[in-house]
Protein backbone atom coordinates (compact mmCIF):
# COMPACT_ATOMS: atom_id res chain seq x y z
CA UNK A 1 0.00 0.00 0.00
CA UNK A 2 1.42 3.35 -0.83
CA UNK A 3 0.66 5.65 1.90
CA UNK A 4 0.54 9.15 1.41
CA UNK A 5 2.87 11.65 3.26
CA UNK A 6 2.04 15.16 4.06
CA UNK A 7 3.80 18.12 5.43
CA UNK A 8 1.54 21.22 5.66
CA UNK A 9 -0.60 20.05 3.30
CA UNK A 10 1.51 18.83 0.05
CA UNK A 11 0.94 15.81 -1.63
CA UNK A 12 3.84 13.71 -2.81
CA UNK A 13 3.66 11.84 -5.86
CA UNK A 14 1.57 13.26 -7.90
CA UNK A 15 1.70 15.12 -11.68
CA UNK A 16 0.50 18.65 -12.22
CA UNK A 17 -2.85 17.35 -13.77
CA UNK A 18 -3.23 15.42 -11.36
CA UNK A 19 -2.59 17.62 -8.68
CA UNK A 20 -5.05 20.11 -9.52
CA UNK A 21 -7.66 18.14 -10.57
CA UNK A 22 -7.66 16.24 -6.91
CA UNK A 23 -7.55 20.10 -5.55
CA UNK A 24 -10.43 20.88 -7.03
CA UNK A 25 -12.35 17.96 -6.07
CA UNK A 26 -10.92 18.37 -2.32
CA UNK A 27 -12.36 21.73 -2.66
CA UNK A 28 -15.30 21.06 -4.11
CA UNK A 29 -16.09 18.24 -1.76
CA UNK A 30 -14.60 19.42 1.08
CA UNK A 31 -16.15 21.15 4.12
CA UNK A 32 -14.92 24.53 4.43
CA UNK A 33 -13.26 24.57 7.69
CA UNK A 34 -14.29 25.90 11.22
CA UNK A 35 -14.35 30.00 10.84
CA UNK A 36 -12.90 29.51 14.41
CA UNK A 37 -9.98 27.58 13.31
CA UNK A 38 -9.05 29.52 10.76
CA UNK A 39 -8.86 32.47 12.81
CA UNK A 40 -6.44 30.31 15.27
CA UNK A 41 -4.26 28.87 12.32
CA UNK A 42 -0.93 29.08 13.93
CA UNK A 43 2.03 29.93 12.11
CA UNK A 44 3.58 26.80 10.03
CA UNK A 45 5.82 24.37 11.62
CA UNK A 46 8.26 22.32 9.78
CA UNK A 47 9.44 18.87 10.68
CA UNK A 48 12.64 19.53 12.00
CA UNK A 49 15.21 16.88 13.44
CA UNK A 50 17.78 18.04 16.08
CA UNK A 51 21.38 18.03 14.75
CA UNK A 52 22.91 15.56 16.97
CA UNK A 53 22.47 11.76 17.88
CA UNK A 54 19.50 11.47 19.12
CA UNK A 55 18.26 9.11 22.03
CA UNK A 56 15.34 7.24 23.36
CA UNK A 57 12.27 9.81 23.51
CA UNK A 58 11.40 10.45 26.93
CA UNK A 59 8.57 12.91 26.35
CA UNK A 60 6.05 14.40 23.69
CA UNK A 61 4.88 17.77 23.93
CA UNK A 62 1.82 18.48 21.70
CA UNK A 63 1.17 22.21 21.65
CA UNK A 64 -2.40 22.86 20.94
CA UNK A 65 -1.93 26.76 20.56
CA UNK A 66 1.20 26.02 18.20
CA UNK A 67 -0.21 22.83 16.53
CA UNK A 68 3.03 21.05 16.60
CA UNK A 69 4.62 17.90 18.82
CA UNK A 70 7.93 18.05 20.24
CA UNK A 71 9.94 14.82 21.38
CA UNK A 72 12.90 15.22 23.78
CA UNK A 73 15.37 13.15 25.03
CA UNK A 74 17.97 13.11 28.30
CA UNK A 75 19.55 16.38 26.39
CA UNK A 76 17.05 18.38 24.76
CA UNK A 77 14.13 18.09 21.63
CA UNK A 78 14.85 15.47 19.48
CA UNK A 79 12.16 15.65 16.74
CA UNK A 80 9.57 18.77 15.73
CA UNK A 81 6.94 17.70 13.79
CA UNK A 82 3.51 19.69 12.31
CA UNK A 83 -0.18 17.91 13.97
CA UNK A 84 -3.67 18.56 14.05
CA UNK A 85 -5.69 18.25 16.99
CA UNK A 86 -9.16 18.24 17.66
CA UNK A 87 -11.89 20.04 16.00
CA UNK A 88 -14.29 22.31 17.83
CA UNK A 89 -16.78 20.34 19.91
CA UNK A 90 -14.13 17.03 19.45
CA UNK A 91 -11.04 18.97 20.91
CA UNK A 92 -8.20 16.95 21.70
CA UNK A 93 -7.85 17.75 25.41
CA UNK A 94 -5.27 19.36 27.76
CA UNK A 95 -3.29 17.30 29.98
CA UNK A 96 -1.07 14.75 31.33
CA UNK A 97 -1.02 11.33 29.31
CA UNK A 98 1.87 7.98 28.89
CA UNK A 99 1.62 5.62 25.55
CA UNK A 100 -0.71 2.96 26.83
CA UNK A 101 -0.40 0.67 23.77
CA UNK A 102 1.08 0.61 20.30
CA UNK A 103 -0.39 -0.65 16.94
CA UNK A 104 1.89 -0.47 13.39
CA UNK A 105 -1.66 -0.83 11.30
CA UNK A 106 -4.47 0.17 13.47
CA UNK A 107 -7.74 0.56 11.91
CA UNK A 108 -10.66 2.51 14.24
CA UNK A 109 -13.11 0.88 15.85
CA UNK A 110 -15.06 4.35 16.41
CA UNK A 111 -15.03 5.99 12.55
CA UNK A 112 -15.90 3.70 9.63
CA UNK A 113 -12.56 1.39 9.71
CA UNK A 114 -10.47 4.48 9.22
CA UNK A 115 -6.50 4.16 8.90
CA UNK A 116 -4.40 5.18 11.56
CA UNK A 117 -1.47 3.67 10.92
CA UNK A 118 1.68 3.88 13.41
CA UNK A 119 -1.18 4.51 16.36
CA UNK A 120 0.57 5.58 19.82
CA UNK A 121 -2.70 5.32 22.06
CA UNK A 122 -2.51 7.11 25.44
CA UNK A 123 -6.23 6.62 26.65
CA UNK A 124 -8.08 3.26 26.06
CA UNK A 125 -11.72 5.34 25.12
CA UNK A 126 -9.65 6.23 22.03
CA UNK A 127 -7.64 8.99 22.12
CA UNK A 128 -4.08 8.77 20.03
CA UNK A 129 -1.14 10.02 18.24
CA UNK A 130 -1.49 8.48 14.86
CA UNK A 131 -0.20 9.10 10.98
CA UNK A 132 -3.15 11.31 9.16
CA UNK A 133 -3.82 14.21 7.07
CA UNK A 134 -2.79 17.86 7.97
CA UNK A 135 -5.22 20.69 6.61
CA UNK A 136 -2.84 23.31 8.82
CA UNK A 137 -5.49 23.86 11.70
CA UNK A 138 -7.31 21.46 14.16
CA UNK A 139 -9.18 18.86 12.12
CA UNK A 140 -8.85 15.57 13.70
CA UNK A 141 -12.02 14.19 16.26
CA UNK A 142 -9.82 14.65 19.09
CA UNK A 143 -6.44 12.12 17.99
CA UNK A 144 -3.33 13.98 17.15
CA UNK A 145 -2.80 13.34 13.59
CA UNK A 146 1.17 13.90 12.67
CA UNK A 147 2.76 13.43 9.50
CA UNK A 148 2.68 9.80 8.41
CA UNK A 149 6.52 9.46 7.54
CA UNK A 150 6.86 10.98 10.95
CA UNK A 151 4.76 9.08 12.44
CA UNK A 152 6.17 5.68 11.14
CA UNK A 153 9.47 7.52 12.28
CA UNK A 154 8.59 7.65 15.61
CA UNK A 155 6.91 4.65 15.91
CA UNK A 156 9.86 2.48 16.25
CA UNK A 157 11.63 4.63 18.68
CA UNK A 158 9.05 5.19 21.94
CA UNK A 159 8.10 3.01 24.34
CA UNK A 160 5.33 1.96 26.73
CA UNK A 161 5.22 4.62 29.05
CA UNK A 162 6.21 7.43 27.11
CA UNK A 163 5.26 10.75 28.79
CA UNK A 164 2.66 12.96 26.55
CA UNK A 165 1.92 16.21 27.39
CA UNK A 166 -1.14 17.79 25.89
CA UNK A 167 -0.70 21.55 26.16
CA UNK A 168 -3.01 24.43 25.55
CA UNK A 169 -0.32 26.88 24.88
CA UNK A 170 3.39 26.21 23.96
CA UNK A 171 5.63 24.98 26.85
CA UNK A 172 8.89 23.31 26.91
CA UNK A 173 11.07 21.91 29.70
CA UNK A 174 12.98 23.58 31.75
CA UNK A 175 15.58 21.92 34.20
CA UNK A 176 14.98 22.53 38.12
CA UNK A 177 16.30 20.98 41.39
CA UNK A 178 14.50 20.61 44.48
CA UNK A 179 14.87 18.43 47.94
CA UNK A 180 11.32 17.21 47.13
CA UNK A 181 12.51 15.61 43.94
CA UNK A 182 14.18 12.05 44.42
CA UNK A 183 17.38 11.69 44.62
CA UNK A 184 18.91 7.51 44.53
CA UNK A 185 21.56 6.13 46.80
CA UNK A 186 25.01 4.89 44.29
CA UNK A 187 24.11 1.53 46.65
CA UNK A 188 20.62 0.53 46.43
CA UNK A 189 20.84 1.14 42.97
CA UNK A 190 23.90 -1.48 42.66
CA UNK A 191 22.19 -3.92 45.27
CA UNK A 192 18.71 -3.56 43.26
CA UNK A 193 19.14 -6.45 40.68
CA UNK A 194 20.56 -9.15 43.46
CA UNK A 195 17.73 -7.72 45.47
CA UNK A 196 15.06 -8.35 42.75
CA UNK A 197 16.77 -12.26 41.81
CA UNK A 198 16.82 -12.99 45.68
CA UNK A 199 13.42 -11.97 46.58
CA UNK A 200 12.01 -13.63 43.30
CA UNK A 201 13.57 -16.60 44.38
CA UNK A 202 12.08 -16.85 48.06
CA UNK A 203 8.81 -15.86 46.71
CA UNK A 204 8.88 -18.93 44.80
CA UNK A 205 10.36 -21.32 47.38
CA UNK A 206 7.54 -20.06 50.19
CA UNK A 207 4.89 -19.93 46.77
CA UNK A 208 5.98 -24.13 46.82
CA UNK A 209 6.05 -24.34 50.60
CA UNK A 210 2.43 -22.79 50.70
CA UNK A 211 1.59 -24.75 47.75
CA UNK A 212 2.52 -28.15 49.61
CA UNK A 213 0.85 -27.03 52.92
CA UNK A 214 -2.32 -26.38 51.12
CA UNK A 215 -2.48 -30.06 49.71
CA UNK A 216 -1.36 -31.40 52.87
CA UNK A 217 -4.18 -29.64 54.64
CA UNK A 218 -6.72 -30.33 52.06
CA UNK A 219 -5.52 -34.16 52.52
CA UNK A 220 -5.95 -33.68 56.53
CA UNK A 221 -9.33 -32.22 55.87
CA UNK A 222 -10.64 -35.40 53.56
CA UNK A 223 -9.41 -37.41 56.16
CA UNK A 224 -11.68 -36.31 59.30
CA UNK A 225 -14.62 -35.63 56.67
CA UNK A 226 -15.88 -39.62 57.41
CA UNK A 227 -14.60 -39.46 60.94
CA UNK A 228 -18.02 -38.18 62.33
CA UNK A 229 -20.16 -41.01 60.67
CA UNK A 230 -18.29 -43.70 61.89
CA UNK A 231 -18.55 -42.46 65.53
CA UNK A 232 -21.98 -42.28 64.90
CA UNK A 233 -22.02 -45.64 63.58
CA UNK A 234 -19.82 -46.71 66.44
CA UNK A 235 -21.87 -45.54 69.37
CA UNK A 236 -25.52 -46.75 67.95
CA UNK A 237 -23.68 -50.27 68.12
CA UNK A 238 -22.77 -49.52 71.75
CA UNK A 239 -26.46 -48.27 72.18
CA UNK A 240 -27.59 -51.69 71.05
CA UNK A 241 -24.88 -53.69 72.84
CA UNK A 242 -26.24 -51.89 75.85
CA UNK A 243 -29.45 -52.36 75.44
CA UNK A 244 -29.20 -55.88 74.82
CA UNK A 245 -27.57 -55.91 78.09
CA UNK A 246 -30.03 -54.76 79.86
CA UNK A 247 -32.54 -57.16 77.99
CA UNK A 248 -30.38 -60.68 79.10
CA UNK A 249 -30.51 -58.60 83.09
CA UNK A 250 -34.34 -58.99 82.94
CA UNK A 251 -34.42 -62.24 81.24
CA UNK A 252 -32.24 -63.59 84.08
CA UNK A 253 -34.20 -62.13 86.64
CA UNK A 254 -37.35 -63.47 85.47
CA UNK A 255 -35.77 -67.00 84.88
CA UNK A 256 -37.73 -69.66 86.93
CA UNK A 257 -36.14 -72.74 85.78
CA UNK A 258 -32.33 -73.68 86.91
CA UNK A 259 -31.97 -74.04 82.86
CA UNK A 260 -33.57 -71.05 82.26
CA UNK A 261 -31.33 -68.82 84.35
CA UNK A 262 -28.43 -70.81 83.37
CA UNK A 263 -29.48 -70.02 79.14
CA UNK A 264 -30.06 -66.20 80.82
CA UNK A 265 -26.62 -65.79 82.48
CA UNK A 266 -25.14 -67.20 78.97
CA UNK A 267 -26.75 -64.38 77.26
CA UNK A 268 -26.33 -61.75 79.82
CA UNK A 269 -22.46 -63.01 79.81
CA UNK A 270 -22.77 -62.60 75.91
CA UNK A 271 -24.31 -58.71 75.99
CA UNK A 272 -21.64 -57.99 78.59
CA UNK A 273 -18.57 -59.04 75.83
CA UNK A 274 -20.50 -57.12 73.09
CA UNK A 275 -21.12 -54.47 75.07
CA UNK A 276 -17.43 -54.30 76.08
CA UNK A 277 -15.91 -55.04 72.77
CA UNK A 278 -18.23 -51.84 71.44
CA UNK A 279 -17.22 -49.42 74.37
CA UNK A 280 -13.98 -50.21 73.42
CA UNK A 281 -14.44 -49.54 70.06
CA UNK A 282 -15.83 -46.35 70.11
CA UNK A 283 -12.50 -45.14 72.67
CA UNK A 284 -9.89 -46.04 69.81
CA UNK A 285 -12.10 -44.43 67.57
CA UNK A 286 -12.58 -41.68 69.74
CA UNK A 287 -8.84 -41.19 70.85
CA UNK A 288 -8.28 -41.96 66.79
CA UNK A 289 -10.32 -38.82 65.43
CA UNK A 290 -9.23 -36.39 67.75
CA UNK A 291 -5.73 -37.48 66.93
CA UNK A 292 -6.80 -36.75 63.02
CA UNK A 293 -8.76 -33.42 64.07
CA UNK A 294 -5.40 -31.85 66.02
CA UNK A 295 -3.43 -33.16 62.71
CA UNK A 296 -6.06 -31.10 60.61
CA UNK A 297 -6.20 -28.22 62.53
CA UNK A 298 -2.08 -28.19 62.87
CA UNK A 299 -2.04 -28.49 58.87
CA UNK A 300 -4.57 -25.52 58.19
CA UNK A 301 -2.37 -23.48 60.75
CA UNK A 302 0.48 -24.54 58.59
CA UNK A 303 -1.19 -23.60 55.31
CA UNK A 304 -2.59 -20.30 56.56
CA UNK A 305 1.44 -19.38 58.17
CA UNK A 306 2.63 -20.40 54.77
CA UNK A 307 0.15 -18.76 52.73
CA UNK A 308 1.08 -15.40 54.70
CA UNK A 309 4.52 -15.79 53.82
CA UNK A 310 4.36 -16.33 50.47
CA UNK A 311 1.98 -13.10 50.59
CA UNK A 312 4.97 -11.60 52.41
CA UNK A 313 7.44 -12.61 49.99
CA UNK A 314 5.10 -11.94 46.90
CA UNK A 315 5.01 -8.38 48.26
CA UNK A 316 8.97 -7.84 48.98
CA UNK A 317 9.48 -9.54 45.34
CA UNK A 318 7.20 -7.15 43.45
CA UNK A 319 8.64 -4.25 45.44
CA UNK A 320 12.26 -5.71 44.50
CA UNK A 321 11.35 -5.89 40.77
CA UNK A 322 9.48 -2.93 40.19
CA UNK A 323 12.32 -1.15 42.07
CA UNK A 324 13.87 -2.01 38.43
CA UNK A 325 11.48 0.33 36.70
CA UNK A 326 10.88 4.32 36.32
CA UNK A 327 8.24 5.61 39.42
CA UNK A 328 5.65 7.81 38.63
CA UNK A 329 4.08 9.96 41.22
CA UNK A 330 0.34 11.89 41.16
CA UNK A 331 -0.20 14.43 43.65
CA UNK A 332 -4.18 15.75 43.55
CA UNK A 333 -4.93 18.76 45.31
CA UNK A 334 -8.39 17.82 44.17
CA UNK A 335 -8.35 14.70 46.12
CA UNK A 336 -5.70 15.75 48.81
CA UNK A 337 -3.88 12.00 47.82
CA UNK A 338 -0.86 10.76 46.58
CA UNK A 339 -0.69 7.67 43.67
CA UNK A 340 2.08 5.95 42.55
CA UNK A 341 2.69 3.91 38.95
CA UNK A 342 5.04 1.68 38.02
CA UNK A 343 4.67 -1.01 34.50
CA UNK A 344 4.91 -4.25 35.59
CA UNK A 345 5.93 -5.59 31.78
CA UNK A 346 2.97 -7.99 31.69
CA UNK A 347 1.46 -8.00 28.45
CA UNK A 348 -2.56 -8.34 29.16
CA UNK A 349 -5.06 -10.18 26.90
CA UNK A 350 -7.14 -6.92 26.24
CA UNK A 351 -4.28 -4.98 25.41
CA UNK A 352 -1.59 -2.69 26.72
CA UNK A 353 0.31 -4.05 30.00
CA UNK A 354 -0.18 -3.97 33.71
CA UNK A 355 0.48 -1.23 36.04
CA UNK A 356 1.14 -1.34 39.72
CA UNK A 357 -0.94 0.88 41.85
CA UNK A 358 -0.21 -0.67 45.47
CA UNK A 359 0.34 2.65 46.68
CA UNK A 360 -2.03 5.22 47.49
CA UNK A 361 -2.23 7.56 50.24
CA UNK A 362 -3.22 10.96 51.94
CA UNK A 363 -0.71 13.55 50.90
CA UNK A 364 0.05 16.73 52.67
CA UNK A 365 -0.47 20.22 50.53
CA UNK A 366 0.18 23.26 52.07
CA UNK A 367 -2.71 25.72 51.48
CA UNK A 368 -5.31 23.20 50.11
CA UNK A 369 -7.64 25.43 48.98
CA UNK A 370 -5.95 27.37 46.73
CA UNK A 371 -5.11 26.43 43.27
CA UNK A 372 -1.38 25.06 42.64
CA UNK A 373 -1.79 24.65 38.74
CA UNK A 374 -0.61 21.52 37.22
CA UNK A 375 3.28 20.75 36.87
CA UNK A 376 5.19 17.48 35.33
CA UNK A 377 8.93 17.20 36.66
CA UNK A 378 10.74 14.17 35.15
CA UNK A 379 13.86 12.86 35.69
CA UNK A 380 16.10 13.29 32.42
CA UNK A 381 19.22 11.63 33.41
CA UNK A 382 21.64 10.08 35.95
CA UNK A 383 23.85 12.87 37.69
CA UNK A 384 26.40 13.89 40.17
CA UNK A 385 23.55 14.74 42.51
CA UNK A 386 21.86 11.55 41.35
CA UNK A 387 19.12 12.62 39.11
CA UNK A 388 19.10 15.88 36.69
CA UNK A 389 15.11 16.94 36.47
CA UNK A 390 13.23 19.01 34.41
CA UNK A 391 9.94 20.97 34.75
CA UNK A 392 7.14 21.68 32.43
CA UNK A 393 3.82 23.44 33.80
CA UNK A 394 1.08 23.47 31.44
CA UNK A 395 -1.32 25.20 33.99
CA UNK A 396 0.44 27.75 35.98
CA UNK A 397 -1.78 28.73 39.47
CA UNK A 398 1.59 28.57 40.83
CA UNK A 399 5.33 28.24 39.86
CA UNK A 400 7.00 24.57 39.48
CA UNK A 401 9.00 25.61 42.26
CA UNK A 402 6.74 26.82 44.62
CA UNK A 403 4.21 23.75 43.52
CA UNK A 404 7.34 21.40 45.47
CA UNK A 405 7.60 23.86 47.82
CA UNK A 406 3.72 23.11 49.34
CA UNK A 407 4.38 19.50 48.63
CA UNK A 408 5.08 17.19 51.63
CA UNK A 409 5.50 13.84 50.30
CA UNK A 410 5.18 11.12 53.33
CA UNK A 411 8.67 9.97 54.91
CA UNK A 412 7.58 5.73 54.31
CA UNK A 413 6.65 6.68 50.38
CA UNK A 414 10.62 8.94 49.93
CA UNK A 415 11.82 5.39 51.81
CA UNK A 416 9.92 2.53 50.13
CA UNK A 417 10.93 4.44 45.85
CA UNK A 418 12.78 7.26 46.56
CA UNK A 419 16.74 5.17 46.97
CA UNK A 420 15.79 3.25 43.78
CA UNK A 421 14.16 5.97 41.23
CA UNK A 422 15.72 6.08 37.84
CA UNK A 423 15.36 8.25 34.78
CA UNK A 424 12.39 8.80 33.43
CA UNK A 425 10.93 8.72 36.62
CA UNK A 426 8.33 11.73 37.21
CA UNK A 427 6.18 13.26 39.78
CA UNK A 428 2.98 15.16 38.51
CA UNK A 429 1.32 18.13 40.83
CA UNK A 430 -2.10 18.84 39.72
CA UNK A 431 -5.29 20.78 41.02
CA UNK A 432 -7.02 17.98 39.39
CA UNK A 433 -8.03 14.45 40.46
CA UNK A 434 -7.20 11.63 38.21
CA UNK A 435 -9.60 10.97 35.14
CA UNK A 436 -11.81 8.20 35.22
CA UNK A 437 -9.95 6.64 32.10
CA UNK A 438 -6.60 5.76 34.76
CA UNK A 439 -7.09 2.09 35.57
CA UNK A 440 -4.94 -0.63 35.37
CA UNK A 441 -3.48 -0.75 32.13
CA UNK A 442 -2.81 3.08 32.07
CA UNK A 443 -0.22 5.57 34.06
CA UNK A 444 -1.92 8.53 35.20
CA UNK A 445 -4.50 9.59 32.68
CA UNK A 446 -5.20 13.94 34.23
CA UNK A 447 -7.21 16.40 32.15
CA UNK A 448 -7.63 19.86 32.67
CA UNK A 449 -10.98 20.59 33.70
CA UNK A 450 -10.76 24.51 32.49
CA UNK A 451 -10.16 23.44 29.04
CA UNK A 452 -12.43 22.16 25.82
CA UNK A 453 -12.62 18.15 25.69
CA UNK A 454 -15.17 17.27 23.11
CA UNK A 455 -12.81 14.65 21.69
CA UNK A 456 -13.08 13.47 24.90
CA UNK A 457 -16.33 13.06 26.35
CA UNK A 458 -18.12 12.24 23.09
CA UNK A 459 -15.81 8.66 23.04
CA UNK A 460 -17.64 5.92 25.12
CA UNK A 461 -16.05 5.59 28.53
CA UNK A 462 -13.55 2.68 29.69
CA UNK A 463 -15.97 0.12 31.34
CA UNK A 464 -15.17 0.08 34.79
CA UNK A 465 -16.24 -2.94 35.49
CA UNK A 466 -13.73 -4.98 34.61
CA UNK A 467 -11.34 -7.27 36.53
CA UNK A 468 -8.02 -5.68 37.65
CA UNK A 469 -6.08 -9.44 37.66
CA UNK A 470 -7.00 -12.65 37.12
CA UNK A 471 -4.88 -14.34 39.45
CA UNK A 472 -2.97 -14.00 42.91
CA UNK A 473 -0.73 -16.54 42.35
CA UNK A 474 3.30 -15.46 42.49
CA UNK A 475 3.79 -17.80 38.99
CA UNK A 476 1.20 -15.67 37.81
CA UNK A 477 4.48 -12.88 36.64
CA UNK A 478 4.31 -12.04 40.53
CA UNK A 479 2.61 -9.23 40.26
CA UNK A 480 -0.99 -10.17 40.90
CA UNK A 481 -0.94 -10.05 44.45
CA UNK A 482 -1.40 -6.14 44.02
CA UNK A 483 -4.24 -6.16 41.90
CA UNK A 484 -7.96 -6.33 42.71
CA UNK A 485 -11.07 -5.54 40.90
CA UNK A 486 -12.11 -1.84 41.09
CA UNK A 487 -14.38 -0.02 43.04
CA UNK A 488 -17.16 1.66 41.32
CA UNK A 489 -16.39 5.27 40.56
CA UNK A 490 -18.53 7.80 41.42
CA UNK A 491 -18.43 10.46 38.49
CA UNK A 492 -18.73 13.98 38.38
CA UNK A 493 -21.82 15.37 37.51
CA UNK A 494 -21.30 16.92 34.09
CA UNK A 495 -22.37 20.23 32.46
CA UNK A 496 -22.39 23.58 30.93
CA UNK A 497 -18.46 24.64 30.55
CA UNK A 498 -16.60 27.95 30.96
CA UNK A 499 -16.54 27.47 26.99
CA UNK A 500 -19.88 27.57 26.78
CA UNK A 501 -22.58 25.01 24.92
CA UNK A 502 -20.94 21.53 23.78
CA UNK A 503 -18.13 21.95 26.45
CA UNK A 504 -18.36 19.85 29.02
CA UNK A 505 -16.12 18.67 31.63
CA UNK A 506 -14.81 14.89 31.87
CA UNK A 507 -15.61 12.97 34.80
CA UNK A 508 -12.55 12.59 36.33
CA UNK A 509 -13.26 11.49 39.64
CA UNK A 510 -11.17 8.45 41.02
CA UNK A 511 -12.39 6.86 44.03
CA UNK A 512 -11.05 3.57 44.42
CA UNK A 513 -9.93 3.30 48.47
CA UNK A 514 -6.35 2.74 49.42
CA UNK A 515 -5.38 -0.63 49.69
CA UNK A 516 -4.64 -1.14 53.90
CA UNK A 517 -2.01 -2.67 55.43
CA UNK A 518 1.17 -1.32 53.31
CA UNK A 519 2.83 0.89 56.33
Amino acid sequence: MNRPTIKHGTSRRFGTPALLTLATLLAVAAPAPDADAKRARPAATTEATAPREAGEPIMAIVSIKGQRVTLYDSEGWIYRAPVSTGTTGRETPAGVFAVVEKDKDHRSTMYDDAWMPNMQRITWNGVALHGGPLPGYPASHGCVRMPYEFAEKLFDKTRIGMRVIVSPEDVEPADISHPVLFSPSAEALAAAPTRAETAVREAEQAAQAADEAKTAAAAAARAVKPLKDSLRKLERAKARAEAALKAADKVLVAAATDEAKAKAEERQQQAAQQLGEATTQLETAKADADAKHAAAAATKEAAKATAAKKAETAKLATDAKLAQEPVSIYISRATQKLYVRRNTRKPLPDGGELFDFSIEVPVTILDPERPIGTHIFTAMARNDAGLRWSAVTIESADNAKSALDRVTIPPEVLERIGPTALPRSSIIISDEPLSAETNYRTEFVAVLSDQPQGGFITRKPTSSDVPVASSDDWNDGGFGFFFQPREQRVPAQSGRGRYGEGYYRQPQDYYRQEQPGWW
